[in-house]
């Protein structure tokens, strides 16, 4: 049974405001923590800084009922719950600053006896680490008064609000205490299993989730390039190798983005990098693949159809969000339109109003509206299966020189 009734969420994003409002509606006191004005603003006026469906609602909700509000500074609370980005140094070890930053402003607030939770995605130890970090900041508390547990996320973007609710979760306590507490916490919103380990162990799960995946969409885009060298269509080949019973081939593009799956594998390499071959092998081929598509571009730039503009379809990591964290497309962008500074790039993402910072200040990549794009660029790159992008005509199409990482419009 869960005692605690106010909670402090240090990290606002794509995962640290869901989990906030879905708490919120439970009737907990939920203050959110952010060091970004706009997200701070957006939330204490009942909005969403980003793209996540129904999540709107959550949080207009919320904020209309007084359970959930947003600030730049930590408040105290029963609970603290760490959201924050966990990047990878140049080394591809885990950059812990974000973390420590947030338990700066939580050791300050401790009396003791409150539950801090580690939810960003973090290397073995990370948990440890951070219940280190506060307890020397706080000599005063022992890690008996202080309970640290680690409870990764599992949810899809786009899915998120419904993933919470129906996913399995996995908890892992520095102690036994901090992992139950933790559980009877997200008992209030998880109506799935919620399993209970060490912390460590919670914090490997993730990566392994994630690494699997990695290593399976790396024999997808491993496949492209051999089809595509052959003049086979990889779509059709994957589809008729998964009517076998036992085997179920993902499908291949332009590389892996996202915060997850691109960055979680190195955190097993940095960890072990003597005994993970295969995952570092997957993680080099799903990094390889934006230069091989840019390679295509490049050679439909030099046919003598070519008008001098090429479309860029889609920048985000995946399909129907805003989310462009550690995105393939922003790389091939990136690198096509200051590679070819003679060439005209028309980036088309239908989720956003403005290109992201990586992309500013190339004067040959433009954000355009869709339809303004096709029309103009004897050129198209699809990167994103967008749903916008599913409508278009196979007409529009026509004698352009179509380079389709998705097979949507084969």
């Amino acid at each position: 049974m869960n005692s605690i009734k106010e909670v402090a969420v240090i990290g606002l994003g794509y995962i640290g405001l869901p989990t906030a409002a879905i708490l919120a509606s439970k009737g907990i006191i939920v203050k959110g923590v952010d060091v970004t004005p706009r997200t701070v603003d957006a939330v204490n006026k009942g909005e969403v800084p980003f793209v996540e469906p129904a999540l709107g609602d959550f949080v207009a909700a919320a904020v209309e009922a007084g359970t959930l509000s947003a600030s730049f500074e930590t408040p105290e609370a029963e609970a603290y719950i760490v959201a924050v980005p966990t990047p990878f140094n140049a080394d591809y070890t885990a950059d812990l600053s974000y973390i420590e930053a947030a338990a700066d402003g939580i050791a300050p607030k401790l009396k003791g006896g409150e539950l801090v939770i580690l939810e960003s995605t973090s290397p073995p130890g990370a948990t440890q680490h951070l219940a280190d970090y506060l307890l020397a900041k706080r000599p005063d508390l022992t890690t008996e008064s202080l309970l640290v547990a680690h409870c990764p996320e599992r949810v899809l973007p786009g899915y998120v609000m419904e993933e919470l609710v129906t996913n399995d979760r996995i908890v892992g306590g520095i102690t036994v205490e901090a992992a139950e507490k933790a559980k009877a916490l997200y008992e209030t919103f998880c109506q799935a299993a919620i399993l209970t380990t060490d912390a460590k162990t919670a914090e490997m799960a993730k990566l392994v989730e994630n690494s699997y995946r990695d290593v399976n969409i790396a024999f997808a885009n491993e496949l492209s390039v051999i089809s595509d060298k052959l003049g086979i269509d990889v779509w059709e080949l994957i589809s008729l190798a998964n009517r076998h019973p036992r085997v179920n081939i993902l499908q291949p593009g332009p590389g892996v983005g996202g915060h997850c799956i691109a960055v979680d594998p190195w955190f097993i390499v940095s960890a072990a990098p003597e005994e993970s071959n295969l995952i570092r092998m997957a993680r080099n081929t799903n990094d390889a693949k934006p230069n091989w598509v840019i390679e295509k571009v490049e050679a439909a730039t030099k046919l003598d159809t070519f008008n001098g503009k090429v479309a860029v379809m889609g920048l985000a990591f995946k399909a129907n969000i805003d989310d462009m964290r550690e995105s393939p497309s922003i790389e091939i962008a990136r690198k096509l339109a200051l590679a070819n500074p003679t060439v005209e790039f028309l980036a088309v993402e239908p989720h956003v109003e403005a290109l992201p910072k990586k992309l500013d200040g190339i004067s040959n990549l433009v954000l355009t509206p869709m339809d303004e794009a096709l029309e103009a660029a004897n050129v198209i790159t699809l990167l994103v299966d967008h749903d916008q992008f599913k409508s278009v005509p196979a007409t529009t199409l026509a004698g352009k020189e179509v380079i389709d990482t998705r097979g949507l419009w084969r």
